[in-house]
């Protein structure tokens, strides 16, 4: 699967050149996790990417955490459109 990072930046960002804002990093971190997770089911020993996916989930929730922090209805928004659990 091919992840589409413009359209992922489009539907989450402010505009089509933010990058950088928290849900949009949230965004495409879960499309690369989802992408991972169906690999990792067809491969399951593939350790090294086991890791990788590990390093994924744990950044994604500092993101979550940090964005907690700052503003908890955008974290729970973004939760909600991503149907990320916690």
């Amino acid at each position: 699967m091919k992840i589409d990072k413009a359209e992922i930046v489009k539907k989450y960002g402010a505009n089509e050149h933010d990058t950088g804002s928290v849900e949009v990093q949230v965004a495409l971190l879960s499309a690369r996790i989802s992408n991972l997770t169906e690999h990792l089911k067809a491969n399951k020993q593939d350790k090294h990417s086991t890791r990788g996916l590990n390093k994924m989930v744990s950044t994604r929730k500092k993101l979550l955490d940090y964005l907690s922090n700052v503003d908890i209805e955008r974290a729970r928004a973004i939760k909600a459109k991503l149907g990320i659990r916690g």
